[in-house]
């Protein structure tokens, strides 16, 4: 597998072709916006019917990423289920799926705005949750000066063509990208995530080799450093 190491709040975080992020050292492995069953959320509030691939094609890259680094932990950042009762709509499959992920390791489900309460299932349901000198939440709090992960804006960067879903981070910041299937991106660039990210900021593309390129360029006269 192709990863990318990045260092941040004092850690060595590796970014993985699928957005997720996992640290060796403690362990644990940290995914955002899943956002399973929104075909199921789609069909039933605007009457579109979307192929039902996408909560079966979400849980095998989840699968393989627990099965490549092995993780004691898994890290929901929230918005795991498009809402309520598409986690209520979950196909049985599905929940013996996510029930066998979860034998052996400690899961973590933070609340999203799509997801604001428990959704039935095993492990442990938090608003925010702090390990390892981090704090994770579902949305980034600009009054926090970090070392924060959080999800929510589906950040996109792209580097002469078309966007890719990718990590974005500074100093003090990561924000991961949507790791599910049928969901959009925000610009790196765009106003809203400019505004959490008014200093240096960096982005690591994802997909087969994921790529780090700066999103907001050093000081003029100032060489670029990795942050850390």
């Amino acid at each position: 597998m192709n990863t990318l190491d990045i260092p941040f709040g004092g850690r060595t975080l590796t970014i993985l072709p699928s957005g997720a992020v996992w640290d060796r050292a403690a362990g644990w492995l940290c995914v955002s916006d899943l956002h399973l069953g929104k075909s199921d959320r789609v069909a039933r509030r605007l009457g579109l019917m979307l192929p039902p691939y996408e909560v079966a094609e979400t849980l095998d890259r989840l699968s393989a990423d627990i099965a490549a680094t092995g993780a004691a932990v898994v890290i929901c950042l929230g918005d795991s289920f498009d809402d309520l009762a598409a986690s209520a709509a979950l196909e049985e499959a599905a929940l013996h799926r996510l029930a066998a992920l979860q034998v052996g390791r400690r899961w973590i489900w933070i609340e999203g705005n799509h997801d604001p309460g428990p959704c039935g299932l095993a492990g442990e349901h938090v608003a925010e949750w702090r390990a390892d000198g981090l704090t994770f939440r579902h949305i980034a709090d600009p009054r926090d000066t970090g070392p924060e992960l959080s999800g929510h804006y589906h950040p996109k960067h792209g580097i002469g063509g078309g966007a890719r879903p990718c990590v974005l981070f500074d100093a003090a910041r990561m924000i991961l990208p949507a790791y599910g299937t049928y969901t959009g991106g925000m610009p790196a660039r765009g106003a809203t995530l400019s505004a959490l990210f008014p200093g240096r900021s960096f982005a690591v593309l994802t997909g087969r080799a994921p790529v780090l390129t700066p999103v907001t360029a050093a000081p003029r006269g100032r060489p670029m450093r990795r942050v850390g």
